[in-house]
């Protein structure tokens, strides 16, 4: 087994079946007494969750010689982890005084309940604000992305490119499915480089953050509580 495949297999052993309340509240009663700081567990797992189910697709197409199904699922893979490294990030504002708590849990909101149809109350973060941050933090993935969506899209190379070649000395155009030709070689890399990152920012970041914040927030407890109606503070 290669190793996307066999990380796959770790994962899915890994994967959290429930987060319960009680515990969260018998590890810290303070921190957890805010909605944000459970909302941050929640979003972890789900991405968890999704980037698991998006990869096990997007490498059982690749297997099966599905080569654009498996690029368009690779990029939302690099959506879903991206959503990880903001959270991670805007963590870290908190701690860094640089974003208030109350803004703060209003993001983790609309992260966790965004929706751009309507059926939440709240409008999503356009996933391509998401991505120039994180491009900060690991420059070359907005621009990765960016490559996936050209495949993604009924645009030159997900029309012209990805079906036809030209035969300039006959001056024929001949069609056929290019995706594995094009791509194939190098999709189990991006693939690697997605589940690496997010196993980095799952394992390695995030327990720290959440630790750091948990302790923030009952140093800071008194003065969140006098400002959480404040307007001024959810800015």
């Amino acid at each position: 087994m290669n190793t996307v495949g066999q990380n796959l297999a770790n994962w899915r052993g890994a994967l959290l079946s429930r987060i319960p309340v009680d515990g969260l509240l018998s590890r810290n009663p303070v921190a957890y007494k805010w909605k944000a700081a459970f909302r941050v567990w929640m979003l972890r797992e789900a991405v968890f969750w999704r980037l698991h189910d998006l990869m096990t697709q997007s490498y059982a197409l690749h297997q099966h010689r599905q080569g654009l199904g498996a690029r368009i699922l690779l990029r939302s893979g690099f959506e879903s982890l991206a959503t990880l490294i903001y959270l991670n990030q805007i963590m870290q504002q908190v701690l860094d005084g640089k974003l208030s708590f109350h803004a703060f849990g209003k993001k983790t909101s609309v992260l966790l309940l965004g929706s751009r149809d309507g059926s939440t109350e709240h409008q999503s973060i356009n996933i391509m604000t998401i991505l120039q941050k994180c491009d900060k933090r690991y420059p070359g993935i907005e621009k990765l992305y960016a490559i996936l969506s050209e495949s993604a899209h009924p645009n030159y190379e997900g029309m012209v490119a990805g079906y036809s070649k030209i035969d300039h000395d006959d001056y024929e155009t001949h069609f056929s499915n290019r995706w594995m030709e094009l791509y194939g070689d190098r999709h189990l890399g991006s693939m690697e480089l997605c589940m690496s990152t997010f196993h980095h920012e799952y394992n390695d970041v995030w327990p720290t953050l959440m630790e750091k914040l948990e302790s923030w927030i009952e140093a800071n407890d008194a003065e969140l509580e006098s400002t959480k109606n404040d307007p001024l503070t959810a800015a």
